[in-house]
């Protein structure tokens, strides 16, 4: 749900290739509001450093020898909860994309997302708002909205007809200013529409309320 995000963001970085993690941190620090405190190789050793270095943002390569970034996100948020995980990938396919977010990721881009867009979204998943990529949102829409495929009705009875279309809208994809601008509504409206969503549901995050209300995920146990 979202809340306000730390002064300083701290963040660990996540992936098997040096250069990599080197040109994240470059764009990172770069932004006087955000901090790398450690780097690790693979799953194992980031999910180490998280019991160590308590981040508040986890940048999560998918694609690593042992444990798989899939994995080390279902284990960061079954253990480190107060960690927001951004899994970041060269890769679009949609196993990767919904086995990330199945597994608790905060966030998905592609790691061709320009630097703006990098320290946008470790910001959003840090203020607990989730991120995709619009190339994976727009796959989603294609499989899961184009398919038709049955909304989740016991889920989405109690929400109300304005959030009904709030939720449309989040699953479209959208910004609170573009919700706000389509249902022609002020944005502090919006989120709290998106609250209140997100606590019927009950759902984590604006993607796992999605995820929800179309069946394709449980929704989240306990507060």
């Amino acid at each position: 749900m979202t809340h306000p995000a730390p002064a300083t963001i701290r963040v660990l970085i996540v992936d098997d290739q040096s250069l990599i993690r080197l040109g994240f941190r470059m764009v990172l620090d770069a932004d006087p509001g955000i901090e790398v405190v450690g780097e690790a190789a693979d799953g194992a050793a980031g999910l180490a450093a998280v019991a160590s270095l308590h981040p508040d943002v986890v940048l999560m390569d998918v694609r690593m020898p042992g444990m798989d970034g899939i994995e080390a996100t279902r284990r960061i948020t079954a253990e480190h909860p107060a960690a927001a995980v951004l899994v970041l990938t060269t890769f679009d396919l949609d196993e990767y994309a919904f086995g990330a977010i199945r597994a608790g990721a905060g966030g998905f881009l592609l790691k061709d997302a320009r630097g703006d867009e990098l320290v946008a979204a470790v910001r959003a998943v840090a203020a607990g708002d989730a991120t995709l990529s619009p190339r994976v949102t727009r796959r989603m829409i294609e499989l899961f909205g184009a398919a038709g495929l049955p909304t989740a009705s016991s889920r989405t009875d109690a929400l109300t007809g304005r959030e009904q279309e709030v939720l449309d809208a989040m699953a479209a994809g959208m910004t609170n200013p573009e919700i706000a601008a389509r249902l022609f509504l002020s944005e502090s409206t919006v989120k709290t529409h998106i609250g209140r969503i997100l606590t019927k549901l009950p759902a984590r995050d604006r993607v796992h309320a999605v995820l929800i209300a179309h069946g394709l995920a449980e929704p989240a146990i306990g507060p």
